[in-house]
């Protein structure tokens, strides 16, 4: 018996050494564990992954290892994939009621009717409360431990805190960026602020739930105003701040280059700017100069119109989210291998159809997107213990059937989780070493009880957005640049295009 490399041996026997009762032993399954030397994975088949309280202990090549504590609890994982959880920098939990409601929806559309200046009408605390904490369930069932939420419905006090406390009690590893936005007369910035400040006086003793910051007005904001949200950020040493970027016609800002001459893209404070959209080469090497991280929300970017225009040139900087889960996957693994997909489409193309010459190797592989949603969420993050499978990092794990019909006769466990497998594959997720999802079904107390009131909430929010008419999309965008036509597809032989209306 061995435990995998040199370096995990003297961290396992340390922390083997020094187990506590309670500890879990995933056993008999095939590891997908990370090597921080080589920045590759170890794949260890038939082994044993020792998980004491919140930490991975040791990583074992044996199902059986010596010495484990009786009281360990023994997971057989015999024909399973042990994988790290997702991350995901980039989600606006609170909008799950609404879904299925944007399936066709464009940017423009989303700006006026779901986005964070159309919900305070909508909501109430607790329907903002049971939306947050249901969405949160439905990623962690899909494997996702670990959320960055852009929570920009900080319209109230109330509002704020009650996405707050539905991420501190769903179990999830949540970086809850709080939105500073002049949403509302009576609640601007520098209320928020303070408000922000009375939730981290208790925030030290929360254990997943961590508060951290959003902010999107770096561009077109006062500079006064841009100057007091970075000097709070720094010195409350907030962990991350997020921002949208989304430029070319859409002139929404944010660039790294904004960032830049603020003053916070070059401090301790992780900075995660979503979408990045119109990525210039400047804004991506300050990117590189200053190690912060862009999330690309593969779907999210396809479905509404922000396009990809450079996303592909900075991914040694970049990590994966999904963005509005309303509209869409609420999972990363779909967002890996769409956005693994879309960069061979991408690259193959500068070959094959603007030089006629025919690809003599693959442009991306399938260890690069797994990269993608898991470890490089956790840098983006600033941190190193989340995303791997590693001796003292955090136990945030997945557990793959590897029997099921989708995986069954797998040789590379990467692939077959990015390119074979569904969230329907997943038997076991654990955060911080506890299971939220066992043997396939969510492990939740009361579970039923949170649908009932997510599905009273979610009827009655839709039921109004369906009496509010749809915006004409005609004349100027908010930011002067003209609407303009898009071609449609047609997939209907002779009359009609088979494009139909939303039967929501």
């Amino acid at each position: 018996m061995q435990l995998y490399n040199i370096a995990s041996w003297i961290l396992g026997v340390f922390y083997w050494g020094t187990i506590v009762h309670g500890s879990k032993l995933l056993s008999g399954g095939t590891i997908v564990a990370f090597d921080h030397d080589t920045g590759l994975f170890n794949i260890v088949r038939n082994g044993s992954l020792l998980i004491d309280k919140d930490r991975i202990a040791a990583i074992f090549d044996t199902v059986s290892p010596d010495g484990i504590p009786d009281d360990t609890e023994l997971v057989d994982c015999t024909n399973k994939i042990i994988t790290p959880g997702f991350i995901d920098t980039h989600r606006h939990g609170w909008q799950t009621v609404y879904k299925t409601l944007g399936s066709n929806t464009t940017l423009a559309e989303y700006a006026t009717r779901y986005g964070a200046p159309a919900g305070l009408k909508l909501f109430t605390p607790d329907d903002l409360y049971i939306s947050q904490l249901t969405g949160i369930y439905e990623a962690l069932a899909a494997g996702v431990t670990t959320i960055l939420d852009h929570a920009h419905h900080t319209w109230t006090r109330e509002h704020a805190e009650a996405g707050w406390q539905a991420s501190i009690d769903s179990g999830g590893r949540i970086f809850f960026a709080y939105g500073l936005q002049n949403a509302t007369a009576d609640f601007q910035v520098p209320q928020q602020m303070a408000h922000w400040s009375e939730l981290a006086k208790s925030a030290s003793t929360i254990n997943l739930a961590t508060l951290c910051m959003a902010y999107d007005d770096f561009t077109d904001s006062p500079e006064n105003i841009t100057r007091a949200v970075v000097d709070f950020a720094k010195e409350n040493n907030v962990p991350v701040l997020t921002t949208h970027q989304v430029e070319g016609p859409w002139m929404f800002g944010n660039t790294p280059e904004d960032l830049y001459r603020s003053g916070i893209l070059n401090s301790s404070v992780s900075v995660v700017i979503s979408h990045s959209a119109f990525l210039t080469a400047r804004g991506a090497q300050l990117l590189r100069s200053t190690n912060q991280h862009i999330s690309i929300t593969a779907e999210s970017e396809m479905h509404y119109g922000h396009v990809h225009t450079t996303s592909h040139l900075i991914l040694d900087q970049a990590s994966l989210g999904v963005d509005t889960h309303f509209t869409f996957s609420t999972d990363i693994l779909t967002q890996a291998r769409i956005w693994l997909q879309r960069v061979r489409e991408r690259l193959y193309s500068h070959t094959v159809a603007d030089r006629w010459q025919i690809p003599d190797s693959n442009p991306m592989s399938v260890n690069q997107a797994f990269l993608l949603a898991t470890r490089q969420g956790g840098l983006a993050l600033g941190r190193e213990d989340l995303g791997v499978i590693a001796p003292d990092a955090k136990a945030d794990i997945v557990v793959w059937d590897g029997r099921s019909p989708a995986l069954l006769g797998w040789a590379d466990p990467i692939a077959a989780v990015i390119l074979h497998a569904s969230v329907g594959d997943i038997d076991h997720v654990l955060v911080d070493g506890e299971f939220v999802k066992r043997d396939k079904k969510l492990v939740i107390d009361g579970y039923e009880g949170v649908q009932d009131r997510f599905l009273e909430a979610a009827g009655r929010i839709q039921a109004k957005l369906k009496e509010t008419p749809l915006p004409q999309l005609v004349g100027a965008f908010l930011t002067g640049y003209p609407y303009g036509t898009v071609q449609q597809a047609d997939v209907q032989r002779g009359d009609g295009t088979g494009y139909g209306p939303s039967y929501a």
